[in-house]
Protein backbone atom coordinates (compact mmCIF):
# COMPACT_ATOMS: atom_id res chain seq x y z
CA UNK A 1 0.00 0.00 0.00
CA UNK A 2 1.33 3.44 -0.92
CA UNK A 3 2.34 5.74 1.91
CA UNK A 4 2.29 9.52 1.83
CA UNK A 5 5.40 11.66 2.06
CA UNK A 6 5.02 12.51 5.75
CA UNK A 7 4.57 8.86 6.74
CA UNK A 8 7.53 7.94 4.56
CA UNK A 9 9.60 10.62 6.31
CA UNK A 10 8.71 9.26 9.76
CA UNK A 11 9.58 5.69 8.79
CA UNK A 12 12.85 6.84 7.22
CA UNK A 13 13.88 8.80 10.31
CA UNK A 14 13.04 5.81 12.52
CA UNK A 15 15.29 3.57 10.42
CA UNK A 16 18.12 6.11 10.51
CA UNK A 17 17.89 6.31 14.30
CA UNK A 18 18.21 2.51 14.49
CA UNK A 19 21.33 2.70 12.33
CA UNK A 20 22.79 5.43 14.53
CA UNK A 21 22.37 3.26 17.62
CA UNK A 22 24.93 0.86 16.16
CA UNK A 23 27.38 3.52 15.00
CA UNK A 24 30.39 4.76 16.89
CA UNK A 25 30.03 8.19 18.44
CA UNK A 26 32.85 9.49 16.24
CA UNK A 27 31.21 8.40 12.95
CA UNK A 28 31.70 10.95 10.19
CA UNK A 29 28.81 10.14 7.88
CA UNK A 30 25.92 11.21 10.09
CA UNK A 31 25.92 14.77 11.40
CA UNK A 32 23.26 16.10 13.72
CA UNK A 33 22.49 19.81 13.55
CA UNK A 34 24.54 20.34 16.71
CA UNK A 35 27.46 18.31 15.29
CA UNK A 36 27.28 20.38 12.11
CA UNK A 37 27.52 23.67 14.03
CA UNK A 38 30.30 22.30 16.24
CA UNK A 39 32.39 21.26 13.23
CA UNK A 40 31.98 24.70 11.64
CA UNK A 41 33.28 26.33 14.82
CA UNK A 42 36.19 23.87 14.95
CA UNK A 43 37.10 24.66 11.32
CA UNK A 44 37.21 28.37 12.16
CA UNK A 45 39.35 27.70 15.23
CA UNK A 46 41.76 25.43 13.36
CA UNK A 47 42.15 27.89 10.49
CA UNK A 48 42.92 30.68 12.92
CA UNK A 49 45.54 28.57 14.70
CA UNK A 50 47.23 27.51 11.46
CA UNK A 51 47.24 31.02 9.98
CA UNK A 52 48.40 32.89 13.10
CA UNK A 53 52.13 33.16 13.75
CA UNK A 54 53.09 31.91 17.20
CA UNK A 55 49.75 30.14 17.73
CA UNK A 56 49.98 26.53 18.90
CA UNK A 57 49.16 24.13 16.06
CA UNK A 58 47.81 20.65 16.80
CA UNK A 59 47.41 17.43 14.84
CA UNK A 60 43.66 17.91 15.14
CA UNK A 61 43.88 21.29 13.39
CA UNK A 62 45.57 19.75 10.36
CA UNK A 63 43.13 16.83 10.34
CA UNK A 64 40.10 19.13 10.44
CA UNK A 65 41.38 21.37 7.63
CA UNK A 66 42.08 18.37 5.41
CA UNK A 67 38.49 17.20 5.78
CA UNK A 68 36.32 20.30 6.09
CA UNK A 69 35.92 23.81 4.73
CA UNK A 70 33.25 26.50 4.95
CA UNK A 71 31.25 28.00 2.09
CA UNK A 72 29.48 31.27 2.94
CA UNK A 73 26.48 32.20 0.82
CA UNK A 74 24.12 35.05 1.52
CA UNK A 75 25.50 35.23 5.06
CA UNK A 76 24.87 31.54 5.80
CA UNK A 77 27.71 29.10 6.48
CA UNK A 78 27.71 25.67 4.82
CA UNK A 79 30.06 22.84 5.64
CA UNK A 80 31.82 21.44 2.56
CA UNK A 81 34.72 19.19 1.65
CA UNK A 82 37.84 21.23 0.77
CA UNK A 83 37.68 22.17 -2.90
CA UNK A 84 40.19 20.25 -5.01
CA UNK A 85 41.83 21.03 -8.35
CA UNK A 86 38.59 20.07 -10.13
CA UNK A 87 36.76 22.92 -8.34
CA UNK A 88 33.94 20.58 -7.31
CA UNK A 89 31.85 21.69 -4.32
CA UNK A 90 30.58 18.80 -2.18
CA UNK A 91 28.32 19.54 0.78
CA UNK A 92 27.96 17.81 4.12
CA UNK A 93 24.29 17.10 4.87
CA UNK A 94 22.78 16.93 8.34
CA UNK A 95 20.58 14.06 9.48
CA UNK A 96 17.56 16.37 9.41
CA UNK A 97 18.20 17.19 5.74
CA UNK A 98 18.68 13.61 4.51
CA UNK A 99 15.08 12.73 3.72
CA UNK A 100 14.35 15.86 1.67
CA UNK A 101 17.61 15.52 -0.27
CA UNK A 102 16.90 11.87 -1.10
CA UNK A 103 13.22 12.48 -1.89
CA UNK A 104 13.92 15.39 -4.25
CA UNK A 105 16.80 13.60 -5.99
CA UNK A 106 14.82 10.37 -6.38
CA UNK A 107 11.85 12.21 -7.87
CA UNK A 108 14.05 14.28 -10.18
CA UNK A 109 15.66 11.22 -11.80
CA UNK A 110 12.37 9.41 -12.36
CA UNK A 111 12.59 7.01 -9.39
CA UNK A 112 16.02 5.77 -10.40
CA UNK A 113 17.55 2.84 -8.49
CA UNK A 114 20.56 2.60 -6.20
CA UNK A 115 23.27 3.10 -8.83
CA UNK A 116 21.59 6.15 -10.32
CA UNK A 117 20.95 7.61 -6.87
CA UNK A 118 24.56 7.06 -5.79
CA UNK A 119 25.90 8.62 -8.98
CA UNK A 120 23.60 11.64 -8.74
CA UNK A 121 24.16 12.31 -5.04
CA UNK A 122 27.94 12.05 -5.17
CA UNK A 123 27.92 15.04 -7.51
CA UNK A 124 26.66 17.24 -4.67
CA UNK A 125 27.22 15.57 -1.30
CA UNK A 126 30.11 13.78 0.39
CA UNK A 127 28.52 12.10 3.42
CA UNK A 128 25.38 10.33 2.15
CA UNK A 129 26.05 6.60 2.42
CA UNK A 130 24.78 3.70 0.32
CA UNK A 131 23.16 2.36 3.48
CA UNK A 132 21.12 5.55 3.83
CA UNK A 133 20.08 5.43 0.17
CA UNK A 134 18.90 1.83 0.49
CA UNK A 135 16.82 2.69 3.56
CA UNK A 136 15.05 5.33 1.50
CA UNK A 137 14.55 3.17 -1.60
CA UNK A 138 12.97 0.35 0.41
CA UNK A 139 10.29 2.80 1.52
CA UNK A 140 9.39 3.99 -1.99
CA UNK A 141 6.07 2.42 -3.01
CA UNK A 142 6.49 3.52 -6.63
CA UNK A 143 9.78 1.63 -6.88
CA UNK A 144 8.16 -1.51 -5.47
CA UNK A 145 5.49 -1.30 -8.18
CA UNK A 146 8.12 -0.89 -10.90
CA UNK A 147 10.11 -3.83 -9.56
CA UNK A 148 7.04 -6.06 -9.58
CA UNK A 149 6.46 -5.29 -13.25
CA UNK A 150 10.00 -6.04 -14.38
CA UNK A 151 12.18 -9.14 -14.45
CA UNK A 152 14.37 -9.29 -11.37
CA UNK A 153 18.09 -9.12 -12.08
CA UNK A 154 17.81 -8.40 -15.80
CA UNK A 155 18.99 -4.99 -16.97
CA UNK A 156 17.99 -3.86 -20.46
CA UNK A 157 20.71 -4.55 -23.02
CA UNK A 158 21.08 -1.58 -25.35
CA UNK A 159 21.86 -1.82 -29.03
CA UNK A 160 25.45 -0.59 -29.20
CA UNK A 161 26.19 0.45 -32.75
CA UNK A 162 29.77 0.34 -34.09
CA UNK A 163 29.82 4.08 -34.76
CA UNK A 164 28.25 7.19 -33.32
CA UNK A 165 24.96 8.26 -34.90
CA UNK A 166 24.51 5.13 -36.99
CA UNK A 167 21.03 4.60 -35.52
CA UNK A 168 18.48 6.98 -34.01
CA UNK A 169 15.06 6.49 -32.43
CA UNK A 170 12.13 8.89 -32.44
CA UNK A 171 9.08 8.37 -30.23
CA UNK A 172 6.12 10.45 -29.13
CA UNK A 173 4.86 10.84 -25.57
CA UNK A 174 1.15 11.67 -25.37
CA UNK A 175 0.50 14.74 -23.19
CA UNK A 176 -3.02 15.52 -24.45
CA UNK A 177 -4.49 15.26 -20.95
CA UNK A 178 -2.00 17.95 -19.88
CA UNK A 179 -2.23 20.17 -22.95
CA UNK A 180 -0.45 23.50 -22.44
CA UNK A 181 -0.40 26.42 -24.90
CA UNK A 182 -1.58 24.04 -27.65
CA UNK A 183 1.32 21.64 -27.03
CA UNK A 184 0.02 18.07 -26.85
CA UNK A 185 3.00 15.75 -27.39
CA UNK A 186 6.67 15.32 -26.59
CA UNK A 187 9.09 14.17 -29.26
CA UNK A 188 11.77 12.01 -27.65
CA UNK A 189 14.77 11.46 -29.92
CA UNK A 190 17.58 9.13 -28.80
CA UNK A 191 21.00 8.49 -30.32
CA UNK A 192 21.51 4.76 -29.79
CA UNK A 193 25.22 4.49 -29.10
CA UNK A 194 25.36 7.10 -26.34
CA UNK A 195 21.68 7.00 -25.22
CA UNK A 196 21.70 10.80 -25.48
CA UNK A 197 18.17 12.20 -25.80
CA UNK A 198 16.66 15.40 -27.17
CA UNK A 199 13.16 16.42 -26.09
CA UNK A 200 10.92 18.71 -28.14
CA UNK A 201 7.33 19.89 -27.45
CA UNK A 202 4.89 19.27 -30.32
CA UNK A 203 1.48 20.72 -31.05
CA UNK A 204 0.49 17.72 -33.16
CA UNK A 205 1.65 14.38 -34.54
CA UNK A 206 1.94 16.00 -37.96
CA UNK A 207 4.84 14.47 -39.90
CA UNK A 208 6.01 17.91 -41.06
CA UNK A 209 6.30 19.24 -37.49
CA UNK A 210 8.24 16.13 -36.44
CA UNK A 211 10.55 16.38 -39.45
CA UNK A 212 11.41 20.03 -38.83
CA UNK A 213 12.28 19.25 -35.20
CA UNK A 214 14.50 16.39 -36.35
CA UNK A 215 16.22 18.77 -38.77
CA UNK A 216 17.13 20.96 -35.77
CA UNK A 217 18.84 17.94 -34.21
CA UNK A 218 20.51 16.68 -37.38
CA UNK A 219 22.02 20.07 -38.21
CA UNK A 220 23.73 19.94 -34.80
CA UNK A 221 24.86 16.30 -34.59
CA UNK A 222 24.44 15.00 -38.12
CA UNK A 223 21.80 12.56 -39.39
CA UNK A 224 21.75 8.83 -38.54
CA UNK A 225 22.01 6.09 -41.13
CA UNK A 226 18.91 4.39 -39.70
CA UNK A 227 15.81 5.87 -38.06
CA UNK A 228 13.46 3.69 -36.03
CA UNK A 229 10.42 4.09 -33.80
CA UNK A 230 8.05 2.08 -31.64
CA UNK A 231 5.28 3.71 -33.70
CA UNK A 232 5.98 1.40 -36.63
CA UNK A 233 7.21 1.35 -40.21
CA UNK A 234 4.47 3.52 -41.72
CA UNK A 235 5.16 6.34 -39.28
CA UNK A 236 8.95 6.23 -39.74
CA UNK A 237 8.71 5.99 -43.53
CA UNK A 238 6.48 9.05 -43.72
CA UNK A 239 8.89 11.00 -41.48
CA UNK A 240 11.89 9.97 -43.62
CA UNK A 241 10.07 10.97 -46.81
CA UNK A 242 9.31 14.41 -45.37
CA UNK A 243 12.94 14.78 -44.26
CA UNK A 244 14.04 14.08 -47.83
CA UNK A 245 11.67 16.77 -49.12
CA UNK A 246 12.99 19.36 -46.66
CA UNK A 247 16.66 18.38 -46.98
CA UNK A 248 17.37 16.40 -50.12
CA UNK A 249 20.96 15.62 -49.08
CA UNK A 250 19.77 13.48 -46.16
CA UNK A 251 19.80 9.73 -46.84
CA UNK A 252 18.19 7.75 -44.02
CA UNK A 253 16.84 4.20 -44.04
CA UNK A 254 14.02 2.70 -41.98
CA UNK A 255 14.93 0.41 -39.08
CA UNK A 256 13.25 -1.50 -36.25
CA UNK A 257 14.51 -2.21 -32.71
CA UNK A 258 16.48 -5.45 -33.04
CA UNK A 259 15.87 -6.84 -29.56
CA UNK A 260 12.89 -6.83 -27.20
CA UNK A 261 15.25 -5.75 -24.39
CA UNK A 262 16.21 -2.69 -26.41
CA UNK A 263 12.59 -1.74 -27.01
CA UNK A 264 11.86 -2.16 -23.29
CA UNK A 265 14.81 0.13 -22.53
CA UNK A 266 13.46 2.81 -24.85
CA UNK A 267 9.97 2.51 -23.38
CA UNK A 268 11.46 2.88 -19.91
CA UNK A 269 13.24 6.05 -21.04
CA UNK A 270 9.86 7.48 -22.05
CA UNK A 271 8.42 6.56 -18.63
CA UNK A 272 11.41 8.15 -16.90
CA UNK A 273 10.85 11.38 -18.81
CA UNK A 274 7.18 11.45 -17.80
CA UNK A 275 7.99 10.78 -14.14
CA UNK A 276 10.75 13.40 -14.06
CA UNK A 277 8.41 15.88 -15.72
CA UNK A 278 5.65 15.18 -13.17
CA UNK A 279 8.15 15.70 -10.34
CA UNK A 280 9.27 19.01 -11.86
CA UNK A 281 5.69 20.23 -12.29
CA UNK A 282 4.86 19.30 -8.71
CA UNK A 283 7.95 20.97 -7.29
CA UNK A 284 7.47 24.16 -9.33
CA UNK A 285 3.67 24.11 -8.94
CA UNK A 286 3.46 24.74 -12.68
CA UNK A 287 1.60 23.21 -15.62
CA UNK A 288 4.09 24.60 -18.14
CA UNK A 289 5.72 21.29 -19.07
CA UNK A 290 6.97 22.52 -22.49
CA UNK A 291 9.27 25.00 -20.72
CA UNK A 292 10.53 22.22 -18.44
CA UNK A 293 11.67 19.90 -21.23
CA UNK A 294 15.12 21.43 -21.68
CA UNK A 295 15.84 20.93 -17.96
CA UNK A 296 14.48 17.37 -17.96
CA UNK A 297 16.59 16.63 -21.03
CA UNK A 298 19.75 17.86 -19.29
CA UNK A 299 18.92 16.00 -16.09
CA UNK A 300 18.24 12.74 -17.92
CA UNK A 301 21.40 13.01 -20.02
CA UNK A 302 23.66 13.59 -17.02
CA UNK A 303 22.14 10.68 -15.07
CA UNK A 304 24.04 7.38 -14.92
CA UNK A 305 22.78 4.84 -17.50
CA UNK A 306 23.36 1.21 -16.39
CA UNK A 307 23.32 -0.09 -19.96
CA UNK A 308 26.40 1.90 -21.03
CA UNK A 309 28.07 2.27 -17.62
CA UNK A 310 28.17 6.07 -17.71
CA UNK A 311 25.88 9.04 -18.33
CA UNK A 312 24.67 9.78 -21.89
CA UNK A 313 26.27 13.23 -21.62
CA UNK A 314 29.69 11.73 -20.86
CA UNK A 315 29.24 9.16 -23.62
CA UNK A 316 28.37 11.91 -26.08
CA UNK A 317 30.91 14.59 -25.14
CA UNK A 318 33.63 12.68 -23.28
CA UNK A 319 33.41 14.75 -20.09
CA UNK A 320 31.16 15.24 -17.08
CA UNK A 321 28.33 17.75 -17.46
CA UNK A 322 29.53 20.89 -15.70
CA UNK A 323 27.00 22.91 -13.76
CA UNK A 324 27.37 26.03 -11.68
CA UNK A 325 26.84 26.24 -7.94
CA UNK A 326 23.39 27.55 -8.77
CA UNK A 327 22.32 24.02 -9.71
CA UNK A 328 24.09 22.12 -6.96
CA UNK A 329 20.95 21.03 -5.03
CA UNK A 330 21.71 23.11 -1.96
CA UNK A 331 19.37 21.64 0.66
CA UNK A 332 16.26 23.42 1.86
CA UNK A 333 16.73 26.62 -0.13
CA UNK A 334 17.08 28.13 -3.54
CA UNK A 335 20.75 28.85 -4.20
CA UNK A 336 21.46 32.42 -3.04
CA UNK A 337 24.24 34.69 -4.23
CA UNK A 338 27.66 33.40 -3.20
CA UNK A 339 29.37 36.06 -1.13
CA UNK A 340 32.45 34.24 0.17
CA UNK A 341 34.33 30.96 0.11
CA UNK A 342 36.70 30.44 3.00
CA UNK A 343 39.78 28.43 2.11
CA UNK A 344 42.81 27.20 4.04
CA UNK A 345 44.72 30.34 3.09
CA UNK A 346 42.11 32.65 4.62
CA UNK A 347 43.11 34.29 7.85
Amino acid sequence: MAIDKNTMRLKFNEQIQLILMNKREDNNAFLSTNDYSRVIQQVKKSKKSLNTAGEKKTTKDYRVIRKYDILVMDGKEHLIRPIDEKNVVLYYATIDELFDILYDTHSAIGHGGRNRMVTELKNNYCNITNETIMVFLKLCAECHKKAACSKVGLAPKPILQPTFNSRGQVDLIDMQTRRHNDYRFIMNYQEHLTKYIVLKPLKSKCVEEIAYNLIDIYTLFGAPSILQSCSGKKFVTSVINKLHVIWDEVKIDYGWPKHSESQESLERTNRDVQEMLSAWMGKKNSLDWPSALKFIQFKKNRTFHPGIGTSPYEAMFGCTARISLATSNLPNAEMPEITEIKTEEDS
